[in-house]
């Protein structure tokens, strides 16, 4: 018998501290956190960056990794056609998710003047027992 299992992770980041971390390494910061789709994206706005930073820890609590057990990169936000945002998993990621049976992973995003905050829930379906 099969049953699903659910599992969340969320995160909080200041919004000035991503900002600064812009300001201080550019480009090289950039090009080992986001994907190019979400560097066109977000254009350097600080809180669209900081929501897709909150939205790869939430991801990687949800798969249960934490930052060591996938990349960055390995976790990307994209949007829908609607503005929605959705998670597409690469690499380690994907592959975690594999061995995991995850069937579906939410997103939501939302930033203050200050804060950004990710909520993720990843779906799992499992043997029941096990």
């Amino acid at each position: 018998m099969r049953r699903l299992h659910l599992s969340t992770g969320v995160d909080i980041i200041e919004i000035p501290r991503i900002h600064r971390m812009v300001e201080l390494y550019g480009q090289r910061f950039l090009d080992r956190i986001y994907t190019p789709g979400e560097i066109t994206y977000c254009r350097g706005r600080a809180p669209n960056l900081a929501a897709r930073f909150a939205a790869k820890e939430a991801t990687m609590k949800s798969l249960g990794t934490g930052v060591r057990g996938v990349g960055w990169k390995d976790i990307e936000v994209v949007r829908a056609p609607s503005g929605a945002p959705s998670i597409e998993l690469h690499g380690r990621a994907r592959l975690r998710a594999e061995r995991l049976h995850v069937r579906e992973i939410s997103v939501s995003l939302t930033h203050s003047r200050e804060y950004a905050v990710a909520f993720v829930v990843v779906q799992q379906e499992g043997l029941a027992g096990l």
